[in-house]
């Protein structure tokens, strides 16, 4: 499996959906679940699944992805032929950027071309979920397909995100259109509605013959874009996401995080008594970059004498509450809630300072922020949305480098 399949992670997505959370960031590369990057879930599922030749294709704002590969994911063996690769566009079609999926595959031929592997994995980086994409290739080589498509059943006719999928009752792939836009996905339901999740395998020599012809403009999707048009003269197979096939435990969630409230909710859920992605999982555990600091505490304020509490959250190191309250958040490394302080249902990332006797609700707070003294946000829906970016749902998001 490990010098047969090679590995692309698509990853130079911006994200406009989480803006202002990808200003300075890509998709890829956003904090999740108190101490992880969103690219950690799909490289820790090909670690799992026994992937060792991996190629992150990266664009956007790459420095900080960059940065996270490095510190986090330097850990194959370049003398067993193994690595994880970031790979900005290099140009050699041209002088154009990536402009889509199947462009950035085409600007990179060449590494396609000289991989000895029979198949190629393609994979989306921007997605939260737990997959064995050993038993996806697997069941791709039996079929003897050219194409196997990842597939998972939603609530409603589509996500307006991701296309839509018709199989013949042996699994093969009829026709993929978009999804219209407007209704929610869930990826535990058993509906016979189907969608794309990103995730392809492809025969090598095909991949290969498809990307030869000269394409003009930028494209979105590679169901949409490289497979539909060729339906009529391949085998196309879905493999559906959640069977009983493959190793990890099937919790059979799936979030591409597609706005601020979906990023939010996909947090919050890590905080139920049963969330529907389990992070304790010992079966297959998700690999990061932490930093070397100190556990996380609880302290008595200086001024008050007031015991620091956290009820129902997520404390990662560093951490230190003294004298405040944290109710149903998550507080990623580095962050100090003061004395009085109180923070409910919130996403601090790393570094916040919230001063004494701040009080924050449904909020997102970025990098380093510092919250000053007696602050309020997510109280006055008007006042917050003259200050910082307010989502449909109601959260408030303070940018990085947000001066009060």
């Amino acid at each position: 499996m490990s010098f047969d399949t090679l590995t692309l992670v698509l990853a130079a997505n911006r994200g406009t959906g989480l803006e202002p959370l990808t200003i300075d960031r890509p998709k890829a590369a956003v904090p999740f679940g108190g101490k992880y990057r969103v690219i950690d879930f799909t490289l820790a599922n090909c670690l799992h699944s026994g992937l060792r030749q991996v190629l992150v294709l990266t664009q956007y704002k790459s420095h900080s992805l960059h940065k996270h590969l490095r510190d986090g994911w330097s850990i194959f063996n370049p003398e067993l032929r193994e690595f994880i690769t970031a790979v900005p566009p290099q140009q050699r079609e041209g002088l154009n950027w990536y402009g889509g999926p199947f462009d950035a595959i085409r600007q990179n031929r060449y590494l396609v071309e000289r991989s000895p592997a029979s198949q190629v994995l393609v994979l989306v980086g921007e997605a939260i979920y737990r997959m064995d994409y050993a038993e996806l290739v697997r069941a791709h080589r039996e079929s003897g397909a050219q194409v196997t498509l990842a597939v998972r059943g939603i609530r409603e006719p589509g996500s307006g995100v991701q296309p839509l999928v018709r199989l013949d009752g042996e699994g093969q792939v009829l026709g993929l259109s978009p999804a219209p836009a407007g209704a929610s996905g869930d990826p535990g339901s058993g509906d016979e509605t189907l969608s794309t999740m990103g995730v392809y395998c492809f025969e090598k020599s095909w991949l290969l013959a498809a990307l030869d012809p000269a394409r003009e403009g930028p494209d979105l999707d590679l169901g949409l874009d490289l497979i539909a048009p060729l339906l009529g003269d391949l085998k196309a197979c879905g493999y559906r996401f959640g069977g009983e096939r493959g190793r990890v435990t099937p919790d059979r969630y799936w979030c591409d995080l597609a706005g601020i409230d979906d990023y939010y909710q996909a947090n919050m859920g890590l905080l139920r008594a049963a969330p529907p992605l389990d992070l304790y999982q010992t079966d297959w555990n998700i690999r990061t970059y932490q930093g070397q600091f100190p556990p996380a505490r609880t302290v008595p304020g200086v001024t008050s004498g007031t015991e620091g509490i956290f009820v129902n959250s997520m404390l990662s190191a560093g951490t230190v509450i003294s004298g405040g309250g944290v109710n149903q958040s998550i507080l990623f490394p580095r962050v100090r809630v003061c004395d009085g302080a109180i923070v409910d249902s919130s996403i601090l990332f790393d570094g916040v300072q919230v001063g004494p006797g701040a009080n924050l609700r449904n909020c997102i707070i970025e990098k380093d922020v510092q919250v000053p003294p007696k602050v309020r946000i997510g109280f006055e829906r008007t006042q917050d949305s003259e200050r910082f970016t307010v989502s449909p749902g109601g959260i408030a998001v303070v940018p990085k480098g947000y001066r009060f």
